[in-house]
């Protein structure tokens, strides 16, 4: 896959992002590979996963279904901890994906190499590198250091600031502005339909949406306090 094949697979449509974290209810292998497959029978041209999961959600998935996966770990809840290293990268494509997703935010990167040895290593394996991105600053130098997608996957979360409750539409349309040829993903509470169509109409190549689809807790929490 090249990144005018991805582009051409999901402009305009949904990718779906397959995650728990530790303690949830669905913090479990099988059950996020069934949740990815009920994923791509909904539509969804492809599946992010691996967080906490790791290599082993990554590999398992990826097996199960016939859309391309973007593979990511996750090693801790603070700082750059989404694949942080080149080691880390190279282990999410040998477990299946053709696309790795990992934090390209300005932030220290634990093994103190810079991005573009992650961008390199996985080009070097065949697969993709999908940055994700806080700001517009970092997106054009992601974009610079050769990732093939860029994605407003941090938007929010990296500032002094409580995280906003809504995605950052600002940012999409600043990207698109700044790199008009590059493929760009929306990532980052888009929590209803309505916001995922506001990010292409954005700009936006295609959108990431995971806690609105995949989450039943979330998504109970959210009828439950409506009926208050």
């Amino acid at each position: 896959m090249n990144p005018e094949s991805f582009a051409a697979l999901a402009r305009g449509r949904l990718i779906v992002s397959c995650q728990a974290g530790q303690g949830h209810p669905l913090r479990d292998t099988a059950a996020l590979t069934r949740m990815a497959r009920s994923a791509v029978a909904g539509g969804a041209v492809a599946i992010r996963c691996g967080g906490v999961g790791g290599v082993a959600d990554v590999a398992a998935i990826a097996g199960a279904v016939d859309v391309p996966v973007i593979g990511l770990t996750k090693d801790g809840t603070d700082g750059v901890f989404i694949t942080p290293t080149v080691a880390a990268a190279r282990a999410v494509v040998a477990a299946g994906a053709r696309i790795v997703a990992a934090d390209a935010t300005f932030r220290p990167r634990p093994d103190g190499r810079p991005l573009g040895e992650s961008i390199a290593a996985v080009h070097e394996a065949g697969a993709l590198f999908m940055a994700d991105v806080a700001t517009l600053e970092e997106g054009v130098a992601a974009d610079a250091a050769g990732a093939d997608i860029v994605a407003t996957t941090l938007a929010g979360y990296t500032g002094p600031g409580p995280v906003p409750d809504g995605p950052d539409l600002d940012l999409v349309r600043a990207l698109r502005r700044r790199l008009p040829a590059a493929v760009i993903v929306a990532e980052g509470r888009y929590h209803s339909p309505e916001a995922a169509a506001a990010a292409l109409a954005a700009g936006a190549t295609s959108v990431v949406v995971g806690t609105a689809i995949t989450d039943p807790r979330w998504i109970t929490s959210r009828f439950a306090a409506a009926l208050g």
